[in-house]
């Protein structure tokens, strides 16, 4: 029985080849994660271990300040080493969830977009995601199929040759 493999087009070897040697990278990387802000329970452990995980090898992360898995990224970096995460809000810090500003404020590098607050939520975190995919190296989302901001942001990072790493909670 004979495989037929299928090979990327030629104008797609070059990045595949950035890829796989930024896979095998050891040094550290500016990581983004970013997902939604209603998740399970389990997930937002699993979270808060990955990006615990994440900075103790050595990386930064970056993520936004909503709640859900942005809240885990933040709370399981502030457990290890706050210095190596920045948070980017979509708007200002009065605008956020009250449940997050608590941990908010305990973030070293909060960059607030204030001059955002007068657009609709979901323009402001699209506008936002864009940033902070601009920013980083590698791109872990954590979405639901019908999550179209994060879809997008996702589409977004792959564009820019960016590594992408799209987990579907369900």
């Amino acid at each position: 029985m004979s495989q037929s493999l299928d090979l990327p087009s030629l104008d797609r070897v070059d990045t595949l080849a950035q890829e796989l040697a930024l896979l095998q990278d050891k040094g550290k990387r500016k990581i983004a994660i970013l997902g939604s802000r209603h998740v399970p329970v389990v997930a937002i452990h699993l979270v808060e271990l990955v990006a615990r995980s994440l900075v103790q090898e050595g990386h930064s992360l970056i993520t936004s300040g909503s709640q859900g898995v942005n809240a885990a990224v933040i709370r399981g970096v502030l457990e290890v080493d706050p210095s190596q995460l920045t948070v980017l809000l979509p708007q200002s810090l009065d605008r956020q969830a009250v449940e997050i500003r608590d941990l908010l404020e305990r973030v070293l590098h909060l960059v607030e977009k204030t001059e955002q607050d007068d657009l609709p939520l979901p323009m402001a975190s699209s506008l936002c995601n864009q940033e902070i995919i601009s920013r980083c190296d590698q791109l872990i989302c954590l979405a639901f199929h019908d999550s179209e901001t994060l879809l997008a942001s996702a589409r977004t990072a792959e564009e820019m040759g960016k590594i992408v790493s799209l987990l579907y909670f369900d």
